[in-house]
């Protein structure tokens, strides 16, 4: 049976917490819906550390729960109730232990924040793109456990695109060096992508080659009012086609999220007079100037306007004015957060089929549930969208939340006749677990679990969790 004081003599007693008001930070996830009773948070300060943790949790047979900046949206990050699973929290593994600019790698131990590793690759003049509004407090080992997306997937690709090598601790506590800062290896299967989006289920990731690119000079940036996500989708063909990689990040808002936004959060200034049913946020980038850009997002705006595409459009004259409206985008789940409860949904389908999948979930929660305020936003230019419910004026917002298994059905049934995912970038942690056995086949749930038998035959990786 795990100890105490074989923990203490693992970590240092400083580093093994068990009052409750030490553990709070540790055991409710982000949104503040589940809520474990850990046996104790420990901290490593080094990966031997962290193989002296699962080497014992595997002799004793206790189950762990990796643990980086416990933003999961999806409960992966958080124990059970039990009392008996120990959460290795990895925010002490924060080194950047190699910063390659020659290479375009930087090598980053998993509890670095990831804003740390943004900044430090702009003081080397690279940039790394991964960029989500939680960049301040998440940490990079969490980001590739759970394959995080961002704005900038468009371009540069998921935290899985990002990656070039792995250091693992496998479940029986042995180390797996993969710290390979190479583009072409193809010496067998690529293990690394074993662990990549696997939530901790299969080894803790302790550090993490990643790749950097140019560091862009220019850049211009527009806020664009439209009549419907299928003209979102026309503009994003206008925009690929002049523009074509220049395109970095296009963002969708419906009306209701941005007058949630200007509502709810301070200092938020309406880019247009007028409002219209969609919104698109569109970035381009280059390694050139500004002069090289600008100009090429100002004609296509005239030509999307010219053809009836978009009704109007802002550009940023100013980094400010560019940072004022990115806050009107970033600041969503702020302002649901003051507006009230909602039910949440982090979906794809391919690009093609968005306005007809928005238009079709509409009308059906919309028959089911008339009034219904669905909130939608999201990287559209990737297909991923955050449909969220807000309730019906007949529906408390407590009993809301009650519907979400039939208003689950609704969403995700219609997601799965779009041959789309259930889950475009947040993960499965506890909240998806089940609900991925109706989108899932056989095949594909037995072929996980397959895996993870091999890897993890005592079942003591972050148990509960995904599968």
């Amino acid at each position: 049976m795990i100890t105490l004081d074989s923990l203490r003599a693992i970590v240092g007693p400083g580093h093994v917490l068990t009052a409750q008001g030490d553990v709070a930070p540790f055991v409710t996830d982000w949104r503040q819906r589940y809520t474990g009773a850990p046996f104790a948070v420990v901290k490593p300060g080094s990966v031997a550390e962290v193989v002296a943790l699962v080497k014992l949790c595997a002799a004793t047979n206790t189950g762990i729960v990796p643990q980086g900046g416990n933003t999961s949206l999806c409960g992966a990050s958080v124990p059970d109730a039990s009392g008996a699973q120990l959460v290795v929290n990895l925010s002490r593994l924060n080194r950047i232990r190699e910063l390659d600019p020659l290479n375009n790698t930087m090598t980053v131990e998993a509890g670095c924040v990831l804003a740390a590793i943004q900044e430090a690759a702009s003081a080397a003049d690279r940039l790394f793109p991964l960029s989500l509004a939680a960049q301040g407090s998440c940490e990079i080992g969490g980001n590739l456990s759970t394959n995080a997306g961002g704005v900038q997937v468009l371009r540069y690709g998921t935290a899985r695109d990002l990656v070039l090598g792995l250091e693992v601790v496998l479940p029986s506590g042995e180390l797996w060096d993969g710290l390979r800062g190479l583009r072409k290896d193809n010496t067998g299967y690529d293990l690394k992508q074993l662990f990549i989006g696997a939530e901790g289920t299969l080894g803790i990731i302790t550090a993490a080659v990643l790749k950097l690119y140019p560091k862009p000079r220019g850049r211009a940036m527009a806020f664009i009012g439209l009549e419907s996500v299928g003209a979102v989708l026309q503009l994003l063909t206008l925009a690929q086609g002049r523009a074509g990689e220049r395109v970095t990040a296009f963002e969708l808002m419906s009306a209701a999220c941005l007058d949630m936004v200007l509502k709810n959060c301070h200092g938020m200034v309406r880019p247009f007079a007028a409002s219209y049913p969609q919104y698109a946020l569109v970035e381009l980038t280059d390694t050139l100037s500004d002069e090289a850009v600008g100009p090429l997002l100002e004609s296509l705006l005239q030509d999307a306007v010219g053809q009836g595409i978009a009704r109007d459009a802002v550009v940023a004259q100013s980094e400010s004015q560019a940072r004022a409206l990115w806050a009107l985008r970033e600041n969503m789940s702020e302002a649901q957060s003051i507006e009230g409860k909602n039910l949440k949904f982090d979906v794809s389908v391919q690009v093609s089929a968005l306005a007809k999948f928005v238009e079709a979930t509409d009308a059906l929660l919309d028959a089911a549930y008339p009034g219904v305020r669905p909130i939608t936003f999201g990287h559209v230019g990737d297909g991923n969208l955050h449909y969220n419910i807000a309730h019906p004026p007949s529906f408390t917002e407590d009993a809301w939340l009650l519907q979400v298994e039939p208003v689950n059905r609704i969403v995700h049934d219609s997601v799965a006749r779009f041959n789309g995912s259930i889950s475009a970038e947040h993960g499965i942690g506890q909240s998806k677990r089940l609900e991925m056995l109706r989108y899932k086949s056989d095949v594909e749930m037995n072929l996980m679990r397959a895996i993870k038998k091999t890897l993890d035959p005592l079942g003591i990786m972050n148990p509960g969790k995904l599968l």
